[in-house]
């Protein structure tokens, strides 16, 4: 029975060199996290796992909703040719551009919520896009000033309303720039409200009655003379909103 002990490395004075080894994995073990337990035991840890990161290459930044966006930038050439076309079709072609153009503004933004394809390239090149396209129609309307009777000789008459809003859109720009800078409060002071919209909406509908009162088929006094009041209207829903902007970014500001 002793010899039996001592061959289990039970007796007294005697040390098991199985056990000991046992003892210093697990001091190694607990001294080092686990780590060095692991290597010694000829395992590896495995990192803890982490959530898939979003795509960020090319079939993700050239999504639907944003390649509808690019096609109204590339569309502004072909906009810019058409206005100065002689006859009833260059005319109609352009009010056609415009009109496409306003439908995949409010398209794309459809597509990109339901289908959840927002980008950040997406929603940074979805208000340049309408910016371009508004700017060009206003200074296009402008080098071919409208003969109406209504109004008389008024040469101002489309330039006063154009450079407001012009103005109002690079000011905008600014503002939610430095905005992006600041943080989270200053950036959702000037995210897009209602006002805003209404002001979109007026502006598409005044600049699409304008175009098309070119065609001479449309040139009836009343459809000028309706794009003219209106895109007075979004001049001042422009200049208000930018007010309002502000106010809440010297609110924000000064907290």
């Amino acid at each position: 029975m002793a010899r039996a002990r001592k061959k289990a490395g039970g007796g007294p004075g005697e040390t098991n060199p199985r056990g000991d080894a046992a003892s210093a994995i697990g001091s190694l073990y607990e001294c080092g996290g686990g780590k060095v337990g692991m290597q010694m035991s000829g395992r590896k840890q495995s990192p803890p796992s982490t959530p898939p990161m979003p795509q960020n290459g090319p079939g993700r930044l050239f999504t639907l909703p944003t390649v509808l966006t690019i096609g109204r930038v590339a569309a502004i050439p072909l906009f810019v040719s058409t206005f100065y076309m002689d006859g009833w079709w260059g005319a109609t072609a352009t009010t056609s551009i415009f009109l496409l153009a306003a439908i995949t503004d409010w398209l794309d933004g459809y597509i990109a919520r339901k289908m959840r394809l927002e980008t950040a390239f997406g929603a940074f090149l979805d208000p340049v896009a309408d910016k371009l396209m508004v700017a060009a129609t206003l200074v296009l309307l402008c080098t071919k000033p409208f003969e109406c009777a209504i109004f008389g000789d008024v040469p101002w008459l489309l330039t006063a309303p154009s450079i407001t809003i012009i103005g109002r859109e690079i000011t905008m720009s600014a503002v939610r720039e430095w905005a992006a800078s600041q943080n989270s409060l200053a950036l959702e002071a000037v995210a897009v409200n209602k006002l805003g919209k209404w002001k979109a909406a007026t502006q598409m509908t005044a600049l699409t009655a304008l175009l098309a009162s070119r065609d001479p088929s449309m040139a009836v006094p009343s459809v000028l003379a309706s794009g003219i009041g209106l895109l007075y209207v979004s001049a001042g829903l422009a200049v208000w909103s930018l007010v309002v902007y502000t106010r809440k970014i010297w609110t924000v500001s000064l907290k």
